[in-house]
């Protein structure tokens, strides 16, 4: 499977996630850049998710999606709505909070360093799905169109 590149001005791969990106500070989404998208993709959707919390599946923090393949960005502070203008087309789902949009690092004190794994994946196809998905449907909607994948992984500890 092909990988694509994902980077993040606001953080380095495996380097802390800074203070407004998170629960504790604006909790605003940080900015995304990705390259290496393979001809022919059609859609891409972005996942991200703390493999690390004291639950048996990893707390999802963010999920968007219905991205055009062309897109090769997301900026900071994608605002927390079903719809969003940029990237156009895009929609969110939900996280595990049960709200639509972004949620920032926020682990529990003293649990030490956790990992957020923001997923990029290149589908070959267009899912045209409904916002307001949870990660289980939108990975069902995904089985056997995924072209690519990459991930940017960043840390926060409280």
């Amino acid at each position: 499977m092909e990988r694509i590149q994902v980077h993040s001005s606001a953080f380095g791969p495996n380097q802390p996630i800074p203070r407004k990106h998170t629960a504790d500070g604006l909790n605003v989404s940080p900015p995304l850049t990705w390259n290496a998208v393979p001809a022919g993709a059609q859609e891409l959707v972005m996942i991200v998710d703390d493999p690390d919390a004291p639950r048996p599946q990893p707390w999802v923090h963010w999920l968007i999606y219905n991205m055009p393949a062309t897109v090769t960005r997301l900026p900071e502070g994608v605002p927390p709505s079903q719809r969003v203008p940029d990237p156009p087309g895009a929609v969110q789902g939900k996280n595990s909070w049960g709200k639509i949009g972004y949620g920032g690092p926020e682990p529990p004190r003293g649990h030490g360093v956790h990992h957020y794994h923001f997923k990029i994946y290149a589908l070959d196809t267009r899912l045209n799905l409904p916002p307001g998905l949870e990660k289980e449907q939108l990975l069902a909607s995904m089985q056997g169109h995924v072209l690519a994948e990459g991930e940017l992984v960043g840390t926060y500890e409280r």
